[in-house]
């Protein structure tokens, strides 16, 4: 049988605001399965937001995952996050996840993979999915010929310009700030 999976997630810091949006696209195989899939959580009442590609089912067991390393290491996002990242690769039952994370506060953006990978991404933009490539070009685009733009438009139109491409991503955005 195969997985449900959803795909493009994007998060930009940009002129002291960090934002993250996502599509809303479950994918079974070529198939949408559903268009409106909420792919990001906010967490200590929107301080850290976090976003996930990949198998739903594994992003939910990261995402608790992630919310345990929080609470053991004091809301220490960066360490929580090697943290994750360290049991994730190790234990037998989380080795086989299939999913990606992105972490963010006001300070910090962070990629969590399976591989035991923590990547502070270069200018501040973070992207992973399906779509991703798509997202990351448009939103490098965006910083350097559109520095006017918000954080929150960068983010936006980087979805927009993913999902006008990409099969697996689509129109329903869902976007939020991180607050300090």
């Amino acid at each position: 049988m195969e997985k449900i999976k959803s795909t493009t997630v994007v998060a930009i810091r940009h002129n002291g605001q960090t934002v993250i949006g996502a599509d809303g696209q479950a994918t079974l195989g070529n198939t949408i399965a559903k268009s409106s899939v909420k792919k990001l959580r906010l967490l200590q009442g929107g301080k850290i937001v976090t976003g996930f590609a990949g198998s739903t089912a594994d992003a939910f067991t990261l995402l608790e995952k992630f919310e345990e390393k929080l609470g053991a290491f004091g809301n220490n996002m960066k360490r929580a996050a090697v943290e994750l990242a360290k049991e994730w690769r190790t234990d037998r039952m989380l080795s086989k996840l299939e999913a990606m994370m992105i972490v963010a506060d006001k300070e910090d953006i962070l990629i969590i993979s399976g591989t035991g990978d923590v990547i502070e991404p270069d200018l501040e933009i973070a992207t992973i999915g399906s779509g991703s490539m798509f997202a990351q070009s448009a939103a490098r685009a965006m910083k350097k010929f559109a520095p006017q733009l918000s954080a929150e438009e960068m983010v936006r139109e980087s979805l927009n310009i993913a999902a006008d491409v990409c099969i697996y991503t689509n129109h329903n955005l869902v976007i939020e700030q991180v607050r300090d």
